[in-house]
């Protein structure tokens, strides 16, 4: 695609880089196929080459509002069109630089600062989190019915497994799966300890950075990776620790790009690049593992929703799937599979109305076949989807911790 950068933006690293991204695109529209939005609402601006072309307009200095800034704004940031496309376009990367420098144009109004200001403040933070959580579950008998069901009750076994064993990996907790789920890293801890593997959870590695990333707010973020980075490097650096294991696939995806966004950074760049390489999906390590050593009972049918972090970032699709399906449990086959939940981080507070469509359609999807469970791998989707059912979702490690 040609463009003509005006000198505003040719002169800066981001409009350098945008432009590079844009020059791979060929407008061919493959993307519209995949794109939840447009499938949605059938406006070419809410899709990938839609968003592409409101870049190029204002990279080029055409003028831009609070309608670019929006289109720009419903993109869930899914990645589906990065899969489908036949150029190799970093849309994501382009579409982050293009949301950052429409912020800086347009603005925001009072009620949407405030709202992205109280996300950033309250989500990144555990303890924060958490006590907004208990609060919640201490009012949660007198909230009507739909508020309900987005404060869920602490379910499962939370201990973690204590045998020492001769191989360790790294986890990251997380930010906000410690009160909403911390059943996860517990029996990922059993499971992996039944393979001779032991989890050493390093307590100054908490959020990965990526709901600061997300909302334009690099600098934060970037504090947010060094601390992880700090915290992780010296024992991979002494080959204590052989990975980091990230058991919500949108952490996994972001930690993935500690590499790229620090690129340019003299102190961290180097260090970067190791973690990024050390970091692993659990499905990644599951799937080289003898499942023959764990006490497997597959006994129920499973509706699998494979995020999108974990099939369009990661480039994991199927992984899961294939462990599961050794492991004898029973797959259903789902439906329209590429697109997304919804939940996209802070997307479903930001855009209920879009997000609530969409959990809806993967809904229908995943108990087409009506499934004993419904299972997932990314904290945000399992709490997103099981808002909306009275079916059971859990993350699929849970199915080996028997």
């Amino acid at each position: 695609m040609q463009t003509k950068i005006t000198a505003e933006f040719s002169q800066t690293h981001a409009g350098q880089r945008a432009g590079e991204i844009l020059r791979n695109c060929v407008h061919c529209g493959f993307c519209t196929a995949t794109c939840p939005t447009y499938q949605l609402l059938g406006d070419e601006l809410d899709s990938p080459r839609g968003r592409i072309y409101l870049i190029k307009q204002l990279l080029e200095g055409n003028e831009v509002s609070a309608k670019t800034q929006q289109h720009l704004d419903r993109c869930l940031t899914c990645r589906s069109c990065e899969t489908t496309c036949p150029s190799g376009v970093e849309y994501s990367r382009l579409l982050e630089i293009g949301r950052e420098l429409i912020d800086e144009k347009v603005g925001r109004s009072f009620f949407s600062s405030v709202q992205r200001s109280l996300l950033k403040m309250l989500l990144p933070y555990p303890k924060r989190f958490s006590t907004a959580m208990k609060i919640g579950r201490l009012f949660k008998p007198l909230l009507p019915p739909g508020l309900k069901k987005s404060i869920p009750d602490i379910k499962g076994d939370i201990t973690w497994a204590s045998q020492k064993q001769t191989r360790q990996m790294l986890i990251l907790n997380g930010c906000v799966q410690p009160s909403l789920s911390p059943q996860i890293n517990a029996a990922t801890s059993r499971v992996l300890n039944k393979l001779g593997i032991e989890l050493i959870n390093q307590s100054l590695a908490q959020c990965c950075g990526a709901v600061n990333q997300h909302m334009n707010d690099a600098e934060t973020a970037s504090l947010f990776i060094k601390q992880n980075i700090d915290a992780w490097y010296p024992l991979l650096e002494s080959k204590q620790a052989e990975a980091i294991i990230i058991t919500a696939s949108g952490c996994g995806a972001m930690v993935k790009e500690y590499e790229y966004l620090l690129r340019d950074d003299p102190d961290y760049a180097e260090k970067a690049s190791i973690v990024s390489k050390a970091c692993k999906d659990i499905s990644e390590i599951i799937a080289d593992e003898d499942l023959s050593k764990l006490a497997i009972k597959p006994d129920k049918t499973i509706s699998f929703h494979s995020p999108c972090t974990l099939q369009h970032a990661q480039k994991l699709n199927g992984v899961v799937e294939t462990i599961l399906s050794n492991a004898g449990f029973s797959l259903n086959v789902i439906k329209d599979a590429h697109l997304c939940c919804g939940s996209a981080g802070t997307y479903s507070i930001l855009q209920p109305e879009i997000s609530q469509q969409l959990k809806a359609n993967k809904l229908e999807a995943l108990q087409q076949h009506q499934p004993d469970l419904i299972a997932t791998a990314n904290i945000g989707c399992l709490h997103h989807l099981a808002s909306g059912t009275d079916t059971k979702v859990i993350h699929w490690i849970e199915l080996l911790d028997q």
